[in-house]
């Protein structure tokens, strides 16, 4: 059944007039549903990194809102994402992470794939003892691959395979932080358990308002006022910091810095939402990623991958660097799933913004506003 449109007309307004989102877009099921086709697979959506396959052959069943997935890296290297399921009876084929050294097998009944996706082995199909059958065209029964891109360490996928190219409808962003398109290499990751919706991870990540009272020890020296917005619409939002201070060690070491960076970067740092679903930090010296993986309307994994400049850093400053970052992301969420639970206040209108501290979250809601419309229009112009 589709949901109940729920109005947006006021999610759209300026901000000084716009309401958030409707308690619905939190806790219906069916409008979670909606968003999923949207917001999630229309467009390019954060799966894992590719460091979860760092060798040949390496095969990771994923589920991305309920539907089967396989990364695996191809025998030439290349980063890929099939559909986990056998094109003959629609059974999956991997069930754990392991290496594939020969072919993709099915359990079931033994087809087989390369680890590029094309069908190469269908035992008995033409009865016992052949092979082959006219009526079984191998060429037409690959994987079936989804539409892929690796930037930042993410792969990104577009389930629907509608979406512009990635480095079009990610254009402005890339180009934002050109400096920092080269080698990265994964140092450590953590994943956290929220019991929230998935967009209010990305509303509290855009947004420094929260820094006085929810992070008072990453305030202390970088501090709200040396915090600044950022907004593109349609596209990304979130904000930047003019202090950033570099992790050190008992002995003051510190992590190699990204070569040919701007002196921008010798003080800054920048946090952004790419959307729908990746949070993206940069530093002079790391970056690093969340991946929101939502689990249902009130329920969201939240993936944490850390990059540097070099492959092999120093093993205790990058447990230092992780544990500090765990810690600050821990600080938010009593926030989010307080807001969570909010949305079950039936009066909620989806609060109001601050004109002058909110700009990146509005934007976001706009732009979740927007897809929305637009999905809705196209579901009912088929009718």
């Amino acid at each position: 059944m589709a949901p109940m449109p729920t109005d947006l007309s006021k999610v759209r307004c300026p901000i000084s007039q716009a309401n958030g989102l409707p308690n619905a877009h939190y806790t219906d099921p069916a409008v979670f549903d909606e968003e999923r086709e949207a917001l999630l697979f229309d467009g390019w959506s954060g799966l894992a990194v590719a460091a979860d396959v760092p060798e040949i052959g390496d095969a990771v069943p994923l589920s991305f809102l309920g539907m089967p997935l396989l990364l695996i890296r191809d025998r030439q290297g290349q980063v890929r994402v099939f559909q986990n399921i056998c094109r003959h009876r629609g059974m999956i084929l991997v069930s754990e992470p392991r290496k594939i050294d020969g072919a993709i097998r099915c359990p079931y009944h033994s087809w087989c794939y390369a680890t590029d996706g094309r069908l190469v082995s269908t035992p008995h199909v033409g009865g016992p003892g052949h092979n082959h059958h006219e009526g079984i065209d191998r060429a037409l029964l690959g994987l079936i691959e989804v539409r892929s891109h690796i930037w930042m360490g993410v792969v990104w996928i577009n389930i629907s395979g509608t979406a512009p190219a990635f480095e079009d409808a990610n254009a402005d962003l890339l180009a934002r932080w050109a400096e920092f398109d080269k080698p990265l290499y994964h140092g450590s990751g953590f994943t956290l358990e929220v019991n929230c919706n998935w967009k209010l991870a990305v509303e509290n990540y855009c947004e420094s308002y929260h820094l006085p009272w929810v992070h008072p020890g990453l305030n202390s020296y970088s501090r709200l006022e040396d915090h600044y917005h950022i907004e593109q619409e349609d596209a990304f939002s979130g904000q930047g910091t003019l202090v950033y201070r570099q992790i050190k060690g008992p002995a003051g070491e510190v992590f190699p810095d990204f070569d040919g960076l701007s002196d921008k970067w010798d003080t800054a740092a920048e946090y952004i939402t790419a959307f729908p679903n990746v949070l993206l930090g940069v530093h002079r010296d790391h970056t690093f990623a969340i991946i929101l993986e939502p689990q249902s309307m009130d329920r969201t994994r939240e993936h944490v991958h850390i990059f540097y400049a070099v492959p092999d850093t120093d093993a205790a400053l990058g447990a230092q660097n992780a544990a500090q970052w765990k810690e600050v992301f821990i600080e938010d969420i009593f926030v989010v799933e307080g807001m969570q639970r909010g949305r079950h206040a039936v009066s909620f209108d989806g609060g109001r913004f601050s004109p002058a501290m909110d700009g990146p979250t509005h934007l976001f809601h706009a732009w979740v506003a927007g897809r929305l419309t637009q999905h809705r229009m196209a579901a009912q112009a088929a009718e």
